[in-house]
């Protein structure tokens, strides 16, 4: 993945979530070290207020949808609730109104965990709020993996065919997809 092609590989995708994989143990080895110091309602809350607001208002939207669509409010409202610079400053004013304390780190247990261990990212508009692979990605997969990419750069069919895709409304707009 390049700032050119915002894609992954299923190789790129398995050293992205490794990476958070190893924060979320940095951050699961200081709070449990720390157990005895954490006080647990503030830890609860700060561990489900980001999925409250962030993700089961989107995940009820859309498995009482019959068509699976949603407003995009929701994917903001996920986006927003699970981005590292916005629990970033959550954590930030928590500490300037009450001081530092063990409980934050299940701020970024939270993150870490949904990205490394469910590969939850941020979420893009156009695939379906859960996690199903769009067609216009599972054809782009296909033609990519039987060559029409040869790593190096004659790959202007297959993006001739995400383009015509984009065109027709079936291609993922913006952010990433990751090759499973």
């Amino acid at each position: 993945m390049d700032g050119r092609n915002l894609f992954d590989t299923p190789t790129t995708y398995r050293l992205i979530r490794l990476e958070y994989g190893l924060g979320l143990v940095v951050s699961a080895v200081l709070f449990f070290a720390h157990l005895d110091e954490v006080r647990w309602l503030p830890a609860i809350g700060l561990f489900l207020y980001i999925d409250l607001i962030g993700y089961l208002p989107g995940a009820l939207a859309h498995h009482r949808s019959p068509d699976k669509r949603i407003p995009k409010v929701y994917y903001v409202l996920y986006n927003v609730m699970h981005s590292l610079v916005t629990q970033g400053l959550v954590v930030l004013a928590w500490i300037w109104l009450f001081g530092a304390e063990w409980a934050l780190l299940v701020v970024p247990i939270h993150l870490f965990g949904d990205r490394a261990l469910f590969g939850n990212f941020l979420k893009p508009f156009a695939p379906r709020f859960e996690p199903e692979a769009h067609p216009a990605y599972t054809a782009f997969r296909a033609r990519y993996e039987s060559g029409g990419h040869s790593g190096g750069h004659d790959g202007a069919d297959v993006t001739a065919d995400v383009t015509a895709g984009a065109a027709t409304g079936t291609a993922a707009a913006g952010g990433t997809a990751a090759v499973h």
